[in-house]
This record gives C-alpha cells, sequence and structure tokens, in this order.
C-alpha cells in the first residue's frame, strides 16, 4: 500500500492542486459582484432633501452647473464628463469642519493622483467672500492639483439648488442670501451623473470607505 501511495504521489497532489485551482475559478465566477448603490432623494433623509424632491424614487441625476474654478475657469458637467467625482460644499474661512474636510480631500487626492478617471469638485457656500482670487489662494495653500480638483465659486443660489436638489446634503432651510447649512458629507458620483455613495468628510474611517467604493465603482463602469 505505501508503495502505491509513493508510486503515484506526483499525480495525487498535481490533481489535489488543480482541483483547488477549478474549484476557485468557479467561486470567483459564481461570486456576486459587488454594485454600488444608486442613491435617490427618497433613500435620504428628508431635512437634506429639497420638498420637491422627497419623494423622487428613481433616475435621480446631477443637473448641469456653470461655476468658475480657482484659476476662472467655466467649469461645466463637460469638465467631469465620463469621470467619477467626489463632490463637496465648505467655505474657506470656515473654522470648523472645513479644515478638517479640506484635509481628507487632500488626501483622496494624493491616493487618486495617478487615478485619471477620478476627479474632485468643492462648491464654497459662500461665493460673495470666495471670490476666484480666494479660491486661488486656498488652493496654493492646501495643495490642490488645478488637473483634478475644481474649487468652484459662483451664483450662490446656484449653488444652495446643486446642494439641495442635485447633491442632497444642505439642510431644509428657506433660500436667502445669507444661510446656506451645509453638512461634512463627501458624494460620489458616477460616469452617468448619479448618487452612489455618502460619506463623513471628517472620519477618517469613512474616508477609506470612499476610496474602497471608488475602486469598486471603477470596476463596475
Amino acid at each position: 500500500m505505501l508503495t502505491f501511495f509513493k508510486k503515484y504521489k506526483f499525480f495525487a497532489v498535481f490533481f489535489l492542486t488543480l482541483s483547488i485551482i477549478i474549484i476557485s475559478i468557479f467561486y470567483q465566477i459564481m461570486k456576486p459582484k459587488k454594485v454600488l448603490k444608486i442613491y435617490q432623494p427618497a433613500d435620504v433623509s428628508a431635512e437634506l432633501v429639497d420638498s420637491t424632491l422627497q419623494y423622487v424614487k428613481k433616475y435621480h441625476t446631477i443637473a448641469d452647473f456653470s461655476l468658475a474654478n480657482q484659476n476662472g475657469k467655466t467649469i461645466t458637467q463637460e469638465d467631469y464628463k465620463d469621470k467619477i467625482y467626489v463632490a463637496d460644499f465648505f467655505f474657506t474661512t470656515c473654522q470648523s469642519i472645513c479644515p478638517i474636510m479640506t484635509d481628507n480631500m487632500v488626501k483622496i487626492q494624493e491616493k487618486l493622483k495617478n487615478d485619471d478617471e477620478v476627479m474632485l469638485l468643492s462648491h464654497t457656500v459662500t461665493p460673495e467672500i470666495d471670490t476666484v482670487a480666494q479660491l486661488k489662494k486656498y488652493a496654493l495653500e492646501k495643495g490642490v492639483n488645478d488637473t483634478k480638483w475644481n474649487l468652484v465659486t459662483g451664483d450662490k443660489k446656484e449653488i444652495y439648488n446643486l446642494a439641495r436638489k442635485s447633491y442632497l446634503v444642505a439642510k431644509d432651510i428657506p433660500y436667502s442670501d445669507n444661510d446656506l447649512v451645509h453638512t461634512e458629507n463627501f458624494v460620489l458620483v458616477d460616469k452617468k451623473k448619479r448618487i452612489r455613495g455618502f460619506y463623513d468628510g471628517t472620519d477618517s474611517e469613512s474616508i477609506e470607505k470612499l476610496l474602497t467604493d471608488i475602486k469598486i465603482l471603477e470596476q463596475e463602469e
């Protein structure tokens, strides 16, 4: 018996290895591919959604926009065509959550510096203060890569509507020239302008999840 096993030991090891490989291949084939959720206004807390959209359950996308970046260039959806991007809302004179959010956006920029599929977009909520010149100064201080990350300013009502009606990240208050209660949320947007995730821009674990989800989204698209 021992002689038999010694004689066919090579074949046994070969077939065992082959079986493991085949099983692994079948597992990968049968394993469900992870896909990120497509968020609709109805999926989000009502206080973050304009009342006209709170019951929308499908087809929600980011509206077209026209804003100026830190270099004075007009930025529109065309600049993000066929791109995955991360969006947020901030202001340069903020002393609370914004510095942390910006620092985390810088980290995302660094992690994805060689990934041409992904861009970043930060909207100021105080355009009367955050002029093009002010955004440029801020961008230089923070090390913003102009080819990857746009800091944008423009008409405050347009920015407010983007926050409330497109990105779903501003609390429900009547529009005024002075008030826009934005959240700490980073928003992951796919190449079809759909929201695929919300992340706490002040939390390091949430940022890691965002980076992981970007990779999942890249495999999906």
